[in-house]
């Protein structure tokens, strides 16, 4: 079986999620860590560059095939290549499948189970809050950044990986300076923000060519808000320091 995110498909990353929760159903939310289907619908589709709908669509296609509550599209056949995709995938367990999942936004929990503590364990609300404060928002951005007014008739590049201190360069063209953006989500209509302190210093230097683009209520329907220049306006941020202990074991030999 082909379990290498990096080789499968955007359309077939839609639909295993669409057969993940229609096969575990309210189980697969609490695993992923969300709180509602529209929450998970949200955040998926976006985070794969999709729309939320299409997430939806194919766990309607599946339901008719697991007893669940919902009907789904049962006056109609499955399309055969969704079946082929439950073909391919059926036998995963929830574990291996929950795993699946996770590892199409580059989620790894073997990675993060080497550096757990003695604190809580790990569950899967890490994951669905990184999904909505990083990835999700971030190609919402890159979805309705043509009609946006402030910023349609520029030339976008993703520097999320750059460690820039912001998200997106944008230009207007070549000779002209740039301005940047950062993106932030959150699950409900309001909430807090934090800055890194790269983040604090470049927004404080760049001033007004700094926006901060914040997407809202994940939870529900995620619609934007944009702030110029945050430090500066309707935003007060209060400085947060914390004092964390490093622990290691040493051996003399």
């Amino acid at each position: 079986m082909l379990l290498d995110p990096e080789r499968i498909p955007t359309r077939e990353k839609l639909i295993l999620a669409g057969l993940y929760l229609s096969k575990y159903d309210s189980r697969g939310l609490k695993e992923l860590g969300f709180e509602s289907y529209v929450e998970a619908f949200n955040v998926i589709g976006y985070a794969m560059g999709s729309r939320p709908a299409s997430v939806k669509n194919y766990r309607d296609e599946f339901d008719p095939l697991f007893p669940n509550s919902r009907q789904g599209w049962h006056k109609r056949q499955i399309r055969h290549y969704c079946l082929k995709v439950f073909e391919e995938y059926k036998s995963l367990d929830l574990e291996s499948f929950t795993g699946l999942i996770k590892s199409f936004f580059g989620y790894d929990d073997n990675v993060r189970s080497e550096v757990q503590t003695n604190e809580r364990q790990y569950d899967g609300t890490g994951f669905a809050k990184r999904l909505m404060t990083g990835l999700a928002a971030e190609r919402y951005f890159e979805a309705v950044q043509p009609s946006l007014a402030e910023f349609k008739d520029y030339t976008v590049e993703n520097t999320t990986h750059l460690g820039c201190g912001y998200d997106f360069r944008l230009r207007m063209d070549a000779d002209e300076d740039f301005v940047v953006l950062e993106v932030k989500g959150l699950q409900e209509q309001g909430g807090n923000l934090s800055l890194t302190p790269k983040e604090h210093d470049v927004a404080s230097a760049l001033k007004d060519r700094f926006f901060l683009f914040v997407v809202k209520n994940f939870r529900e329907s995620p619609f934007h808000e944009i702030f110029r220049n945050p430090l500066s306006g309707t935003l007060q941020f209060k400085k947060n320091e914390r004092v964390l202990v490093h622990v290691s074991w040493v051996a003399t030999v």
